[in-house]
């Protein structure tokens, strides 16, 4: 399944209700994530000019994100039709408190720096663009469908997959180039590379495309149920607003961290 580098746009037909997967999402977004692929942030990582700061500010932002996605990912857990895809959901949620936050944790033992306190609800610590992120996962996850939850949630990890794939890719070219001593290979920091290498690797992606399949189970069971068509082309195209927002929400992710985005201060406060 080449769900890594389609471009194809989305079907215009009236067979929509019988074509929809999770690919017709990925394929909808893809102007935009082709252009999150190239993300500065991302390209100044693999040729070794990000500054430290910013990806330690990228790092501690991620961290308070993960806390809350695995939040989510336990919310629609619960609202699962079999419990097979509860118990699926949950190890996600499982998988993104513990294993991706346990790399986190090793750069800010490597940094030495203390992490996030993730028990504190201070929303402040959230920088505008992490709460904007999160607020948004935790309207769609609580207050519509299993469908819904399952559509708003699969941006950050089709997203990164996709970003981690084409990073690998830039590393080996540039790496390839650079001249023994002055090259990317020498100016990227080693959390620049572990990071890297989670994201694009085998791993991930056998978690990334079971989750795909879930979605794609959701699309099924939605077009072979008795709902009238209206109902069942609306489930569709809102599943299909919530990646696209989510994938817009993950490339002003990595907008905030080359800013280091800040919120204002007004009146002192």
């Amino acid at each position: 399944q080449n769900h890594i580098l389609s471009q194809h746009s989305i079907p215009k037909s009236n067979n929509f209700k019988m074509t929809v997967t999770a690919q017709t999402f990925w394929d909808a977004a893809y102007p935009m994530i082709s252009v999150t692929e190239k993300h500065p942030f991302l390209v100044s990582m693999v040729d070794g000019t990000l500054e430290e700061d910013n990806f330690q500010y990228y790092v501690i932002q991620d961290t308070l994100y993960l806390k809350d996605y695995a939040d989510c990912l336990r919310r629609v857990a619960d609202k699962a039709p079999t419990p097979e895809d509860k118990k699926r959901l949950y190890d996600y949620a499982t998988g993104a408190s513990e294993c991706e936050l346990a790399l986190h944790n090793s750069f800010f033992k490597e940094w030495k720096i203390d992490a996030p306190d993730c028990s504190n609800d201070d929303p402040k610590q959230q920088m505008p663009n992490c709460l904007l992120y999160t607020s948004y996962l935790k309207r769609v996850v609580a207050t519509e469908s299993y469908a819904q939850g399952l559509a708003v949630l699969l941006p950050c990890f089709w997203v990164y997959m996709h970003v981690g794939h084409v990073m690998l890719k830039l590393r080996e070219s540039l790496d390839g180039e650079s001249t023994a001593g002055d090259g990317a290979k020498e100016r990227r920091k080693p959390q620049y590379d572990a990071w890297i290498d989670k994201y694009a690797g085998e791993e991930f992606e056998k978690g990334v495309s079971d989750y795909i399949a879930m979605v794609n189970a959701e699309c099924e069971r939605i077009q072979s149920s008795d709902d009238e068509d209206s109902k069942v082309k609306a489930a569709l195209e809102r599943m299909q607003q919530h990646f696209i927002m989510g994938c817009k929400l993950e490339h002003m992710f990595w907008d905030q961290a080359s800013t280091k985005l800040q919120w204002p201060e007004l009146g002192g406060l």
